[in-house]
């Protein structure tokens, strides 16, 4: 266990392992490295290896408050600023990140076993391209003139929150961090993060980096276990608004304690996206696209993976046979080679959960599992959370792998002969985050995409989360939109009426 911190280095590092140890055993709290009250600190592991990267600060209800309080002090001065100035700023961290964006994924890569090169440099770069784009929009918190009245001028404002506590899951870390503190800042909050139990060093080294652009306390980051940590966060008083990303199980939770202080929320709670494949779409474009579709190269390990796919009757076989075998030729190795395309599962329990997926699709009468690509011979990664990425075929409607998220590298493909019944089974779903259609019947997908429940519909893509998008879920996937200018003005400001009687 560590005393004190280590002091991270200035400059950009490609030694990953060592920048996991200087930002051990810490919060990052009023502009400065703080261990937790407590003196307790937890273990952080390499998920290909099984080894102790790093520690970090175990928080509970004093390292939050200590937070809270540092970041509503800081508040009071960061509103007064001119919003383009704030913004001014956001967009400087942007570029600090920019500038530090490998090291950023070569240690994102080493806590989450997410390929270096399929997915974690792309995290970092979109995190960097958040931060610059709402920086760009301070300029948009402008209010509106109210025709009330001859003899009184009527006008609106939009004045931030106070303090926003964010809570943020493990599969892409800093992308779903910036998406939340990006526009609050801007808008003129400070900020208390909760970072995930199992990826805390990348968002505390992007923290870090912000503080050299920030005032104190504008942003603060907190480390430690939802009960003890998130909990206390989200009840704090000064909390004014919370923002989550995670389990719907959790998001209800969330949701009742910050209706008990009546305060604004943001839910992004998973989702079960279907992915709807026509005869007549571009076949190549289209396997390729299930491949993104489902995140395979992150190990499914994402609220938007196709983990539904319908795929039309006469196209039925030859697209799964297609699939399998682009799956089959990915390489699954140490999340930091060059030559990886495929990485790991987060942590242990996630393992286990996934794996109990397979084995109960397995099991089913009349289904059929394709496993793909092979598991790593190196000794070295003999530990690691390695599995096999699985397509389901003949799986029942109500199977728990149709119906639940099992986030993991896991797919179920079916056939179909209309689209009125395909659109039927896609919305038989109490999630409603997102989904794609896949033809050149650009009249047909138009249809489907209007009458889909779900907050993102895409047309022969499946992108992920980029800024300027509006992002967000129906029915079980939450409340609120990320990723834009309305989550910004909607999300982390109210509008107040100013009426001036000058008659």
């Amino acid at each position: 266990m560590l005393d004190r911190p280590l002091t991270p280095p200035d400059a950009p590092t490609l030694d990953e392992r060592a920048l996991a140890r200087a930002l051990s055993g810490a919060h990052f709290i009023d502009g400065a490295f703080v261990p937790a009250g407590s003196g307790r600190s937890f273990a952080v592991h390499n998920p290909a290896t099984g080894e102790e990267i790093g520690r970090a600060a175990d928080g509970d209800g004093t390292d939050v408050a200590t937070a809270v309080e540092s970041a509503a002090t800081a508040q009071r001065a960061w509103a007064k600023l001119p919003a383009r100035k704030r913004g001014a700023l956001v967009a400087k961290c942007g570029a600090l990140i920019s500038a530090h964006a490998e090291e950023l994924a070569r240690l994102i890569a080493l806590e989450t076993g997410k390929a270096l090169r399929t997915e974690s440099r792309v995290e970092a770069n979109v995190v960097a391209d958040i931060f610059e784009f709402f920086g760009g929009l301070g300029s948009e918190l402008k209010g509106e003139s109210v025709p009330f009245a001859p003899d009184t001028l009527s006008v609106t404002v939009r004045e931030p929150l106070g303090v926003v506590g964010a809570i943020i899951p493990w599969n892409v870390p800093m992308l779903l961090m910036a998406l939340k503190i990006a526009p609050a800042l801007v808008a003129g909050n400070t900020v208390v993060v909760k970072s995930a139990e199992e990826a805390p060093l990348a968002v505390l080294r992007v923290c870090e980096l912000m503080n050299r652009v920030l005032p104190p306390g504008t942003f603060n980051m907190l480390s430690g276990f939802g009960p003890e940590c998130g909990a206390p966060l989200v009840a704090h008083p000064k909390v004014r608004k919370v923002t989550f990303t995670g389990s719907v199980e959790v998001g209800r939770i969330v949701y009742q304690t910050a209706a008990a202080k009546i305060i604004p929320v943001t839910l992004e709670l998973g989702g079960k996206s279907p992915m709807i494949v026509f005869a007549d779409c571009d076949f190549e474009k289209t396997v390729m696209g299930a491949i993104t579709s489902m995140r395979f190269t992150r190990q499914g390990q994402s609220c938007t993976a196709a983990s539904r796919i319908y795929v039309e009757r006469p196209i039925f076989d030859r697209f799964v046979a297609a699939l399998a075998a682009k799956v089959d030729a990915m390489v699954m190795g140490d999340p930091l080679d060059e030559k990886t395309d495929i990485g790991t599962i987060i942590s242990a329990g996630q393992f286990e959960k996934v794996r109990g997926f397979i084995e109960e699709g397995r099991a089913t009468k009349g289904a059929t599992a394709l496993a793909c690509s092979r598991l790593p011979e190196d000794a070295a990664l003999r530990k690691g959370l390695f599995i096999q990425p699985h397509i389901f075929t003949g799986l029942p409607d109500d199977s728990r792998l149709v119906r639940e998220e099992i986030f993991g590298p896991v797919t179920t493909v079916f056939p179909f002969d209309d689209a009125e019944s395909v659109l039927a089974a896609a919305n038989d779903s109490e999630y409603g985050l997102a989904a794609s259609v896949w033809t050149n019947d650009l009249k047909r997908g138009l249809s489907l995409a209007h009458r889909i429940e779900a907050g993102l519909v895409q047309i022969n893509q499946n992108l992920v989360v980029q800024a300027n998008l509006s992002y967000g879920g129906v029915k079980s996937s939450g409340l609120g939109k990320e990723a834009s200018l309305e989550a910004m003005l909607e999300h982390f400001t109210h509008k107040k009426t100013i009426m001036v009687n000058y008659g």
